[in-house]
């Protein structure tokens, strides 16, 4: 995969903000501690709390988000389309936060090329740490699973519409997509140790830039998301799976650690 020139010219930049990591503290591996305290409220767009509930989506628009507000991240959900938008890492205090103290915005959007077809309910359940929204309709449905920790594998979107969509990830102002010298991944960033990554499973990269990437995702396919040392670490990736992709498909134990940013 080659970045267009000008995702060549941000990694190019990127990369020399990468070369300064020597002089920076390590940010922490991804482990259960670094989980601790989180929890998701969900809260519709009339400030009903429905974070354990079932809700009919007719009458909401295209426009019509639910938030999703956790410890360490939070973001608005778009029931009737599937869309993602203004996900946030809060910076909140953990000894394995990236950006102790300061408010990061990640991604502007990750949307569906679906359009507004989930007319009918979104269910909401959140356990803890642990979030999972399910938006269904005549067209399909979309699965979001997250969960609210300070790094890891943290987010998924999932969908099922009989046929392949175009998912399209916008990074917000400050971060950029940059090719990881020490890994030779994809990896997006802000300039200091903020690490994270595009997880595909069935799923192929149509365009990349330094702030865009589209991935065509067949159905029962998935975009998932991991941040900290889970975004650098030497794995092979996912494997192809489009039913019920959970912990048969995770890898399992520890693997090589490359990026300094996340060593020591």
């Amino acid at each position: 995969m080659r970045l267009t020139p000008l995702a060549a010219s941000a990694a190019t930049l990127a990369l020399a903000s990468l070369g300064a990591l020597t002089g920076v503290a390590p940010a922490g591996a991804a482990t259960s501690s670094s989980c601790t305290g989180g929890g998701f409220t969900v809260t519709a767009p009339d400030g009903r709390n429905v974070s354990n509930a079932k809700v009919a989506n007719a009458a909401w628009t295209a426009d019509s988000r639910l938030h999703v507000q956790g410890r360490y991240v939070e973001f608005d959900f778009a029931p009737v389309t599937g869309n993602v938008y203004d996900y946030v890492y809060t910076g909140a205090a953990n000894p394995e936060s990236m950006t102790p103290g300061v408010r990061t915005p990640v991604f502007a959007s990750k949307t569906l090329s679906i359009g507004a077809v989930l007319r009918d309910e979104t269910e909401s359940k959140s356990d803890k740490g642990d979030l999972m929204l399910l938006s269904r309709g005549a067209g399909g449905k979309v699965k979001i699973q997250a969960k609210d920790c300070a790094t890891g594998g943290i987010f998924q979107q999932e969908v099922e519409t009989g046929g392949a969509v175009t998912f399209t990830h916008t990074l917000a102002p400050g971060m950029t997509y940059f090719v990881n010298p020490y890994t030779g991944k994809v990896n997006f960033g802000n300039g200091g140790v903020f690490r994270g990554k595009d997880s595909p499973q069935v799923a192929t990269r149509v365009s990349q830039t330094a702030t865009v990437t589209t991935w065509s995702v067949a159905s029962g396919g998935r975009m998932g998301g991991v941040l900290g040392e889970d975004a650098v670490e030497l794995s092979a990736g996912a494997t192809a799976c489009v039913q019920d992709c959970q912990a048969q498909n995770q890898i399992r134990g520890s693997l090589p650690v490359t990026d300094p940013a996340f060593g020591g």
